[in-house]
């Protein structure tokens, strides 16, 4: 599997100095080799070649990073054909698809450059690498990072690196490819994991990752964001854009540490992971105004996620399950009512009378479900194979 390791580096001011000049020099390339593509229709990256290399050459890119440049533009026009084949760009003449049609795609003067082995070269022992820049090649470029994600680097390195420039700071993005452990295809049990705002995650076991702390810190920042807004100022809009990046870290941490601490736990007991499907929620919820924001804007998917590609390294199988009347239905008897939840913490089955957390009692039932669509995936008619991915996964689901 693929991943994405983040290594810092520390250049000179000297050094700095040509990475912005290589980056605004590539991108300035790719904004021209976007308007040639836009004024002749021409998207593909062979006749782009033909066209415009001669000129990326004069620009004084080598040949690599000419390259680089064209397949950089003709796959920007590829992901805008297929958001607008997919709807994401609204109707044929809404307002946002028509702007997003009527003029090239713009590259930003930092946007991310790619490069390759032929352009950037690793001296892992040494803590530098060598890359090409437009004075030169550049020798002796020192970076760093966490000692887990060098240890990645060293072992698995494979593929292109980009180099990008964030908030002062130059990063490399460096593609490894990881083995895979062997999936377990006769899991114990499953592990039901529930989540939700007030407690972001909570298992079938009983654990629960309450949210409250995080809650508070995004409570904070919505207030600092509604002072910013109502400057309105550009210095105001930049820290703006500083703290999101901030908040979205701080998110993916608490979430990263959530899937390390539950996958941790399917692998040591030899269980599967069971979570909700939990697209199109938005739409299938209605809330009040004060919890619209909120709702919106937290991280569930981003936990799944992280919950899938930590399982997917170490072998533990996923499931995706019907999330409908979980925190409604009883576990035991299997009665299902609005009255079985009489607030929202607190769960109570008006037939038989079993009481408990609503949220515990949601990753029970996630766990049941979880148990019935593992044994209609391993049937021998079955159309569908256990995968971790999402389209796949929800094939398995059992009909309600």
């Amino acid at each position: 599997m693929k991943l994405v390791v983040w290594v810092k580096l520390l250049p000179t001011p000297e050094q700095a100095a040509a990475l912005a000049e290589t980056l605004h020099a590539c991108n300035s390339a790719a904004g021209f080799v976007s308007r040639v593509a836009f004024e002749r229709k021409v998207f593909s990256r062979a006749r782009l070649q033909e066209l415009v290399y001669g000129e990326m050459k004069a620009r004084g890119l080598s040949a690599q990073p000419a390259l680089h440049v064209i397949r950089k533009v003709a796959d920007a026009y590829t992901v805008l054909r297929a958001q607008i084949a997919a709807g994401l760009l609204g109707e044929p003449e809404s307002p946002r698809r028509v702007k997003a049609e009527g003029k090239p795609v713009r590259f930003r003067p930092d946007a991310a450059q790619p490069f390759d082995d032929r352009c950037l070269s690793w001296q892992v022992d040494a803590r530098t690498v060598s890359i090409w820049t437009v004075r030169g090649r550049m020798k002796n470029l020192a970076f760093t990072g966490e000692p887990s994600q060098l240890k990645t680097l060293a072992e698995h390195r494979q593929g292109e690196s980009d180099l990008v420039y964030r908030d002062g700071k130059w990063l490399l993005a460096v593609t490894c490819e990881v083995p895979e452990a062997p999936l377990n295809t006769d899991p114990a049990d499953w592990i039901g994991v529930d989540r939700g705002i007030v407690n972001l995650a909570t298992t079938s076991d009983g654990d629960n990752h309450q949210g409250r702390g995080l809650k508070r810190y995004r409570r904070r920042m919505a207030r600092v964001r509604a002072e910013l807004q109502a400057k309105g100022t550009k210095s105001a809009k930049r820290k703006l854009r500083r703290r999101a990046r901030r908040e979205a870290r701080h998110a993916a941490h608490i979430n990263h540490t959530i899937a390390k601490t539950v996958v941790a736990d399917a692998q040591r007991t030899g269980r599967g992971i069971a979570l909700e499907i939990l697209d199109g929620i938005r739409d299938r919820v209605r809330l009040r105004r004060h919890q619209r924001a909120t709702h919106s804007s937290w991280p569930f998917h981003q936990l799944g996620e992280f919950i899938a590609y930590k399982a997917r390294r170490v072998g533990v199988p996923v499931l995706e399950v019907d999330a409908a009347y979980t925190s409604q239905t009883c576990p035991r008897c299997g009665h299902v009512s609005r009255m079985n939840r009489p607030s929202r913490d607190a769960f109570c089955c008006v037939v038989c009378g079993l009481a408990g957390p609503a949220d515990h009692i949601a990753a029970v039932n996630v766990r049941t479900r979880a148990r019935t669509a593992w044994v209609f995936v391993n049937t021998p008619d079955a159309a569908v194979s256990p995968s971790y991915r999402r389209g796949q996964s929800r094939a398995a689901n059992p009909p309600r």
